[in-house]
């Protein structure tokens, strides 16, 4: 379980990374640590890349529907211009963000601000997607969250892709993708191509 770190006298910041497959509560654990955020009344800013347009264009929103106002950015270089005064960052998907991400992650700590991130860790093959390897590995915190395979019940790690698309990025929910463990991942893959 995470736990917040405490802030004594001057203000430290540091980055936190909340991964995992799809379905597994990523993006719902990152709305809670944002609310909690702003119970305290710190000031807040969220971000997610403006590939993500499944549910809302202005909201970072879960699975279960819950959901925090959030900033729509082509590149993770307009999150520096538009977060200046804020005490927390949120970023959600991160995996579609630019490699610069990273820096920007690591300019935002050094300032002195909290920065959490979400987002898949592996794509729907098992490979590292995007940017989220170099985020694991300069993270302070790191919150690794599972689902339930769909196929025998067992905790999930894997993305399976059930639509036919080759593509890295395919937008879906569950019509295109199923949580699977490492097991009925590779079942469900041997009746695939893999490239």
């Amino acid at each position: 379980m995470f736990i917040e770190p405490s802030l004594t006298g001057d203000r430290r910041g540091w980055i936190e990374v909340i991964c995992g497959s799809m379905f597994s509560g990523k993006t719902e654990e990152l709305i809670r640590r944002l609310k909690r955020v702003q119970i305290a009344h710190l000031k807040v800013e969220v971000f997610k890349s403006s590939v993500d347009t499944r549910y809302s264009e202005k909201e970072v929103v879960s699975h279960d529907e819950n959901s925090l106002h959030s900033t729509s950015v082509e590149s993770s270089q307009h999150i520096l211009l538009l977060a200046q005064d804020a005490d927390v960052i949120g970023i959600d998907e991160a995996q579609f963000f630019d490699p610069e991400i990273i820096h920007v992650c690591e300019m935002l700590a050094a300032r002195g601000v909290r920065v959490i991130v979400a987002g898949l860790d592996m794509d729907y093959k098992g490979n590292p997607f995007g940017p989220m390897p170099a985020l694991l590995a300069i993270a302070d915190y790191i919150t690794k969250l599972h689902a339930i395979c769909v196929k025998c019940g067992n905790i999930a790690s894997i993305s399976f892709r059930k639509a036919a698309a080759q593509s890295q990025v395919l937008l879906g929910e569950k019509h295109e993708y199923e949580p699977r463990c490492r097991k009925c991942y590779e079942e469900g893959m041997k009746g695939q191509v893999r490239s």
